[in-house]
């Protein structure tokens, strides 16, 4: 790859949910891109869907290639990426340790206990009145509290694991010294509940991950184990704290489309996966891969070595694979989106999030029909400096 870049990636700093109008013209001009991103080597950027499909399905591109490169990122320094920056085997072997945990039965388990924990969180917000703040009511200690149970980790610890696990989603957020503080505060915290299920063993996730481990050493290392329990504590709320709000905000900024569901909640489910759809949860892509040989993405030429990074929100929003891509259809039949990623690194706990936003959605559509914004739109802020987007607050009457 030649040092004449195209593009200086991001494009700009993210506005609220809005997709860059420049993807939609690199779809149509240009969809397979040169960019350099703040720092590392220059990149791909893949902008429709069939080639980001492609990049993240195909196993000539690698993220454990990633190792020894000066990687395209956001942030000065190179972060361990565990799980995330691993190829198969090696990341079908970890996998495995913990998929049984997210399989569709067990989410489906989980499901009333999770609209006991929305319902008594709502019964909490109307409690306080109006207006409040859904994002510290609901969208904050829900996901957190269904981590907690699942994984067996305190609830009142809460305050502590939340904020450390922002260096999991920050990029200019936070100084590398304090990112680096927090994931060592957070890998320091979860070694300690390592050590206390071998103590006392326990039958939530991370009990049975100590079992395997402690049984089998080949399966998994210690610092695979604490390692990938922070990991899914991290990533397990940190995604859905900010997708719950993302998901009522698009609805409560077109009100047609909150006056459909509470005519038609069966349509809750396909809601989700269009608002999953539609709502470009990334501030940007990251997460780079490498070719290991020399393929063509479309139409265009990769040579082996070289990096791409695929925009899973501008293939979202192809209109080659959807019909009306910039419209919401809460009733959209087909829609493949890759909100939750696609290939070797398919979010594990797609179906957990899943259900999390379907019950969120169900609850608040049963207990405040009436809900709507309590501040004028202007005025409502939005996170930076995350891999994330996603509101400050969110101020509801109802």
């Amino acid at each position: 790859m030649t040092d004449t870049i195209a593009h200086s990636y991001p494009f700009g700093a993210p506005d609220r949910l809005n997709l860059d109008p420049r993807y939609a013209e690199l779809r149509r001009d240009e969809p397979l891109v040169r960019v350099r991103l703040p720092y590392g080597e220059p990149a791909w950027l893949a902008t429709r869907y069939a080639d980001v499909r492609m990049v993240l399905g195909d196993s000539r591109f690698s993220r454990a290639a990633a190792v020894g490169r000066d990687e395209p990122r956001n942030v000065p320094e190179q972060r361990e990426s565990g799980i995330l920056g691993m190829d198969p085997p090696e990341h079908t072997r970890l996998r495995r340790v913990v998929a049984k945990a997210f399989t569709a039965r067990r989410v489906e388990e989980l499901r009333p206990r999770t609209r006991r924990i929305a319902d008594e969180l709502v019964d909490g917000m109307l409690a306080a009145g109006a207006p409040a703040d859904l994002v510290a009511h609901v969208a904050t200690p829900l996901p957190i509290r269904v981590i907690c149970d699942l994984l067996g980790v305190p609830v009142a610890d809460q305050d502590r694991f939340h904020t450390w696990s922002e260096a999991i989603v920050s990029t200019t957020a936070l100084t590398p010294e304090r990112a680096q503080k927090y994931l060592d505060n957070l890998l320091s915290y979860m070694a300690g509940l390592v050590e206390q299920r071998r103590r006392t063993p326990t039958d939530d996730l991370i009990g049975a991950m100590v079992r395997t481990r402690d049984s089998d050493a080949d399966r998994l290392t210690e610092d695979e184990l604490v390692r990938l329990a922070a990991g899914l504590l991290a990533a397990g709320h940190e995604t859905t704290v900010n997708q719950i709000p993302n998901l009522v905000y698009v609805l409560l900024t077109n009100p047609e489309q909150w006056a459909r569901l509470r005519a038609e909640p069966e349509l809750v489910p396909s809601a989700v996966e269009e608002l999953m759809r539609f709502i470009p949860l990334g501030a940007t892509a990251a997460f780079p891969r490498y070719a290991t040989e020399d393929v063509e993405v479309g139409g265009v030429l990769v040579r082996a070595g070289e990096p791409v990074i695929v925009s899973i929100h501008s293939a979202n929003r192809d209109e080659r694979a959807f019909a009306e891509p910039d419209v919401i259809d809460l009733a959209r039949s087909v829609n493949p989106h890759l909100g939750f990623g696609h290939g070797v690194h398919h979010c594990v706990g797609a179906q957990l999030a899943r259900m999390e936003l379907q019950v969120v959605l169900g609850t608040l559509l049963d207990r405040t029909p009436d809900l709507r914004l309590a501040v004028s739109e202007p005025e409502l802020t939005w996170k930076s400096g995350l891999l994330v987007r996603g509101l400050t607050s969110l101020p509801v009457s109802w």
